[in-house]
Formats: structure tokens, C-alpha cells, sequence
């Protein structure tokens, strides 16, 4: 595939050299102008890539993000055992009881006991659509103070491109570690994250 980009990158620099040469040799046709000169300015770009793993694992704001969240999955998941639990206790006690229970007392036991189950779905439902819904808008907030720094810093530093690179997911294949600004925009980042939360804290 590399071969194949660089003999295709040949070709269109060659076509570009005959062109200018075309030119020069157009131009050149009146004799009293000077010879023209051909050549080939080659404007480089800036592009420079971060690595999304190291930015999930080091920036302070994605961190706490996460120990949010995974701390209110975990209450939640607290919660709704204690329900499940008390829940098969009272399944427990009505078998127990049967037997000894009227039609219309076991009717509305099981009744009751169905209803029970009903709220625990719902609970266990709507406490996963909280959590997506919660894990979606603090997940953007992180994705835009990362992307609001990106866009400054590029501005300040004149990258016209910063790519983003994870090894699980390499959409980059090979990457010159120079271009690498992942260490320094991690720990901007983390700073004004930093000054972020000292000033709410006053």
C-alpha cells in the first residue's frame, strides 16, 4: 500500500513539474523575455496527533468523570439488589404460606407480588436510560474541553491538522513520534482543569 501512495504521489509531482514547465516554455516563446524558470513550492502542513488512550488514562476531568459514573452505577446496582432481595424474601414467605392462605388472600398476594416485579423492571430500566443519559452529556462535556483546547492551542501553534490515534482502534497506521503532542496537551489540559476547579471551589 506505501508503494502504491508514494509511485501515485510521483506521478502527480511529476505532472505538476511538466505543467510548470509548459508554461515556462509558453512564456518563453517572445524572445526579448527572459528565460523562464520552473519550479515546484511545496507547502508543508503542520499535523500533529494525540493519543486518545493516554487522554482517557491521564486527563484529571475524564477520570473524575468516570469515577462518577461508575460510582453511580454501583449505587444503583446496590439499590436494586436490596429491592430484588427483599422482593424474593416476600416470594419466599408467600410460598411458605399458601397453603394456608384463603383463594382471595393468595389472589391478592400474587397480585401484589406481580406488581412488585413490574416496579422492579421499571426501576432496573430506568436507572440504565439515567445513566446512558448522564454518561452521554458528561462524556460531550469532556469531548468539548478537550476539542476548545485543541482548537486554541492549534491556532496558537499553527497546526492545521490534529489527528487523533488509539491502538485499538489505529486509524492512523504509522505516526512520526515528533509529531506527538499527547504529553504536552494532556498536561494543559489538566491544568486548566485544575484552575477550573479551584475556582468553583471559591
Amino acid at each position: 500500500m506505501n508503494k502504491i501512495v508514494k509511485l501515485t504521489l510521483g506521478v502527480l509531482a511529476t505532472a505538476a513539474v511538466v505543467a510548470c514547465n509548459q508554461q515556462g516554455e509558453t512564456k518563453a516563446t517572445n524572445p526579448a523575455a527572459p528565460a523562464a524558470t520552473s519550479s515546484t513550492e511545496v507547502k508543508q502542513e503542520k499535523i500533529v496527533y494525540v493519543n486518545s488512550d493516554s487522554l482517557s488514562e491521564q486527563y484529571q476531568y475524564f477520570k473524575d468523570i468516570r469515577a462518577k459514573l461508575e460510582a453511580k452505577v454501583k449505587k444503583a446496582q446496590t439499590d436494586l439488589q436490596s429491592k430484588s432481595q427483599a422482593y424474593q424474601r416476600e416470594v419466599a414467605d408467600y410460598q411458605q404460606k399458601a397453603g394456608t392462605m384463603s383463594a382471595t388472600d393468595r389472589q391478592a398476594t400474587e397480585e401484589r407480588l406481580v406488581r412488585r416485579q413490574q416496579e422492579l423492571q421499571r426501576l432496573d430500566q430506568n436507572a440504565s436510560q439515567s445513566i446512558a443519559q448522564d454518561e452521554n452529556t458528561e462524556f460531550n462535556k469532556v469531548y468539548t474541553s478537550i476539542t476548545d483546547y485543541l482548537k486554541k492551542h492549534a491556532e496558537e501553534n499553527g497546526y492545521k491538522f490534529v489527528l487523533t490515534y488509539s491502538k485499538t482502534n489505529p486509524a492512523v497506521l504509522y505516526a512520526d513520534p515528533n509529531a506527538d503532542i499527547t504529553k504536552s496537551v494532556i498536561g494543559e489540559l489538566n491544568k486548566e482543569y485544575k484552575a477550573t476547579q479551584a475556582a468553583e471551589k471559591k
